[in-house]
């Protein structure tokens, strides 16, 4: 469009890849949100600062703040987004359902009051019947958000929804929902004109999740059809109409396994996952949005609009499934994707980079158009194959499951199909024949960095040995899995792996290609220490190298509960001498914009304490000691 762009970086984002790419960029602050990226004045500021002429707020942190909206009026500069009011009245969950209700669209029962006392909660939740949900008022994405099946947890419950939601948006305000169980998270994309142009741009089905946060979502859904389609669209139009609404937004619903369907809420932003309706349909939504804040036409009408294919979305974070999602920081060491047909990639990674714990765990997202669902998903497995993001703990070997999933293929999927159809695949380890692959290649990889290397006797076989007989072996670790590799070079383009021939047909960085017993294939391998990260056709894997000396282990206290992640101490929940039973929350951490209560595994007495509220703590950091009973 010809417009140059300013970024704004934290202290922890200064090597960021927005930052990279930026034309220009202005630092605000240090990494806490709160110091930079959630104030409005040093927002305003940087825009002065380097002579920008309108702010787009993305799809995080400030996005849906009225405040922010107003401020950039108030400083002559455009927001690229609704109108203040609008802003402010959707940023209310209580408000957005009046709404909905007074254009004639139905709700889920509940409790919106401004009475956030826990036994006004009590009484809602006892009249609505649990389970129920509670849910931050003022945001989304899964944050301050609790499933509440029974009285006796409702008191945790409101403490942690209301910390959640003060630390991600400000406010923490809570309203409670009953629960609806197995429906279906379908979202209806709006854009809207400063000359009374209001449109829908069909669905979105964001039903796979997990914490409440999508993590797949695809267009068109498979549990609409035409006609809900139209009364769907339509409902969102009325209460887009209602509050005046320009520009982007999303109206959610939830559609339960009878068909009928519930407004939950307007998101007035752009949302995570608006490639998918982008790609079905044809437009640039970034697009739209800067020509709707500068005030000219949409220039379409519903009628010539129209869904084309279909598209899917995975989200690809740094968390660890087999360990509930916890989210994972550090270096990501590689950062590789290969081209597939149809693939979109909005990263906002690049290799070497370093992975915090103070913002959300989204690495990229990768999308996949096709003329079928069929199509789109199985370009987006081949896409998910071919990705190496290493360095941190990743969910890519676990989206490929779900997305390999009869049920998912069949496309029978509600909200709750991961705790339903996958909990066996959270706990998968790497297959044998991907790590014994591994370990092939690392070592193939390895022999060719140290022979390229060797200043003596160059023209002799790499690795000559007096003993000819006696071949080096490598040992891996992957897991609880140890891996010998026998090896030895039969001359400069040849080795011996595991008695089998391997010629060498190429190595070109980390990229070695190579044929064994007939087959021609290529490896990607970047090594790091003892750590070899490695990505074959079989898929992507880290495994270490066994040291020849290894270290000794830290010996920890019996009883240490222990940090399962770098983040903050938000709450000490006990103290020395205490009683504490198993399941009793004894610390409660936070890490990328999340909580994580840290539990006692068995009954016993609190002997140490070694933290206090405020605290940062490293991943297995003894926090707590209890000694059993």
């Amino acid at each position: 469009m010809g417009i140059s762009t300013v970024a704004v970086f934290s202290d922890a984002d200064a090597d960021a890849l927005h930052v990279q790419k930026a034309d220009t960029a202005v630092r605000i602050g240090p990494a806490p949100s709160r110091e930079s990226y959630l104030s409005i004045e040093k927002i305003i500021a940087a825009a002065k600062k380097s002579g920008a002429t309108a702010v787009h707020p993305g799809y995080g942190f400030l996005s849906e703040n009225a405040e922010l909206a107003a401020a950039c009026q108030g400083a002559g500069l455009i927001f690229v987004g609704p109108p203040p009011e609008a802003i402010r009245v959707m940023g209310s969950k209580r408000e957005a359902k009046r709404i909905a209700r007074e254009a004639d669209v139905p709700v889920v029962p509940g409790y919106e009051g401004a009475d956030q006392s826990p036994a006004q909660f009590a009484e809602a939740a006892q009249k609505a019947g649990y389970p129920v949900l509670l849910k931050a008022s003022a945001g989304g994405g899964g944050k301050g958000m609790r499933i509440v099946r029974s009285a006796a947890e409702l008191s945790e419950a409101i403490q942690g929804a209301t910390r959640e939601a003060t630390s991600a948006f400000g406010d923490g305000t809570l309203l409670l929902e009953k629960y609806i169980e197995q429906p279906r998270h379908i979202e209806i994309q709006i854009l809207g004109d400063a000359h009374g142009n209001l449109v829908h741009l069909f669905e979105r089905e964001c039903s796979i999740q997990r914490r409440h946060q999508k993590i797949i979502e695809e267009s068109p859904s498979t549990a609409i059809d035409p006609a809900l389609r139209e009364k769907m669209g339509a409902a969102a139009v009325r209460i887009a109409r209602a509050i005046g609404y320009t520009n982007a937004g999303t109206v959610e619903f939830i559609v339960g396994p009878d068909g009928a369907f519930y407004f939950l809420e307007v998101n007035t932003r752009l949302q995570v996952e608006h490639p998918v309706t982008e790609r079905v349909t044809g437009l640039d939504l970034v697009r739209e949005q800067i020509r709707i804040a500068r005030g000219e036409p949409l220039g379409y009408t519903q009628a010539s609009l129209s869904q084309r294919g279909h598209a899917i979305e995975v989200r690809l974070y740094a968390e660890s499934p087999a360990r509930g999602f916890l989210p994972s920081s550090g270096t990501l060491v590689d950062w590789d994707v290969t081209p597939v047909p149809g693939l979109r990639v909005d990263g906002g990674v690049s290799a070497n980079q370093e992975i915090s714990i103070h913002y959300d765990p989204l690495l990229a997202k990768l999308i996949t158009h096709g003329e079928t669902r069929e199509e789109a998903i199985d370009r987006m497995l081949l896409a998910l194959g071919g990705l190496s993001a290493q360095g941190v703990d990743t969910n890519q070997r676990f989206l490929g499951r779900v997305l390999e999933h009869p049920e998912f293929r069949a496309g029978r999927i509600h909200t709750h199909f991961i705790e339903q159809h996958m909990q066996e695949a959270l706990a998968e380890t790497p297959s044998p024949s991907l790590t014994l692959e591994a370990a092939v290649a690392a070592t193939i990889h390895d022999a060719i960095t140290q022979a390229r290397g060797r200043t003596v006797l160059p023209s002799t076989v790499p690795g000559f040995r007096n003993s000819p007989t006696s071949e080096p072996t490598t040992r891996y670790i992957a897991g609880d899995a140890t891996i010998a590799v026998s090896w030895r070079w039969l001359d400069h383009q040849r080795l011996s792996i595991q008695g089998s021939e391997v010629r060498i047909i190429r190595c070109e960085g980390p990229v070695v290609r190579f044929e064994e017993g007939g087959l021609v294939r290529d490896a990607r391998v970047v090594a790091r220490g003892d750590r070899r990260y490695v990505r074959t056709h079989l898929g992507a894997l880290a495994i270490d190298e066994v040291p020849r000396f290894p270290q000794k282990k830290e010996v920890r206290a019996t009883g240490a509960a222990i940090a399962p992640m770098p983040g903050k101490v938000v709450l000490v929940a006990v103290k020395v001498g205490d009683t504490v039973a198993r399941g009793a929350t004894l610390v409660v951490l936070e890490a990328m914009k999340m909580e994580h209560t840290v539990r006692a595994t068995e009954d016993g007495s609190v002997t140490a304490v070694s933290v206090a509220s405020g605290d940062q703590v490293q991943s297995e950091q003894a926090l707590v000691v209890v000694t059993p009973a």
